[in-house]
C-alpha cells in the first residue's frame, strides 16, 4: 500500500534512498536546505514540500538523514518541527548516524506525542543507498520496528534490530570504531 513518506535530508545518502521510495510506489514529500539537491528530487519523480511543518502535516512517515544530533534535535523537536506538525500516529525513522543520547531523548518525546520511532542508521556508502542494499541498525521498539521493516526493505538489504530507542546508533558506533581498526591494521600492514 502506498504511503506519503516525507523525507528530509536529500545528500549523497539521503537523495538515493528517497528516489528507492519513489521508484517502491510511494508519494515522497522531499526536503533540503540545497536547492540542487531538491531538484534532483523532484526530477527523480519526488515532490518538493514548502516547509518543515508542511511536509510533518501532510506524511504518514517521515524518514529523517541529517549531520548530527544537534540536527535532529532541532528537526523533530524545535518551533515548526516534525513533532509539533504531525499527526498522532506517524511513523518517525531516523537515519542519521547521530549520538545515542540525542537518538534516545528524540524518540522519548515522538512517545509522548504517540508517534513510534525508530533510530536506523545505515551501513553501505552511496553505492548501497542508490542500490537500494544498505544495512540498516535498528534501534526501537518491537511494534516500531515492524512498522518501519517495509519501508526500510525497500531501501535496504539487511535490517537488524537491535532493541530498544538508541541502540541502533550504539550498534553503529561499533561498526564505525571497527572499521576504523581495521584501516588502521591495513596502513600499518602497508607500512
Amino acid at each position: 500500500m502506498a504511503s506519503t513518506v516525507g523525507f528530509i535530508g536529500l545528500g549523497n545518502m539521503g537523495g538515493p534512498m528517497a528516489v528507492n521510495l519513489v521508484k517502491a510506489g510511494h508519494r515522497v514529500l522531499g526536503f533540503d536546505l540545497s536547492d540542487a539537491a531538491l531538484s534532483a528530487h523532484v526530477e527523480a519523480g519526488g515532490e518538493k514540500a514548502d516547509g518543515i511543518s508542511d511536509l510533518a502535516a501532510a506524511s504518514d512517515v517521515i524518514v529523517t538523514m541529517l549531520p548530527a544530533g544537534k540536527h535532529v534535535r532541532q528537526i523533530y523537536q524545535g518551533e515548526g518541527g516534525i513533532l509539533q506538525n504531525s499527526k498522532a500516529g506517524t511513523l518517525l525513522i531516523d537515519s542519521s548516524t547521530i549520538d545515542v543520547e540525542s537518538a534516545r531523548v528524540v524518540s522519548a518525546a515522538a512517545a509522548e506525542m504517540n508517534m513510534p520511532m525508530v533510530d536506523a542508521p545505515v551501513s553501505g556508502g552511496v553505492g548501497g543507498a542508490t542500490a537500494g542494499t544498505l544495512t540498516f541498525m535498528v534501534g526501537g521498539s518491537n511494534e516500531a520496528f515492524a512498522a518501519a521493516g517495509p519501508f526500510l526493505d525497500i531501501m535496504g538489504k539487511t535490517i537488524v534490530h537491535a532493541g530498544g530507542a538508541g541502540n541502533g546508533q550504539a550498534a553503529k558506533i561499533c561498526n564505525n570504531m571497527i572499521l576504523g581498526i581495521s584501516m588502521i591494521g591495513v596502513s600499518e600492514a602497508f607500512v
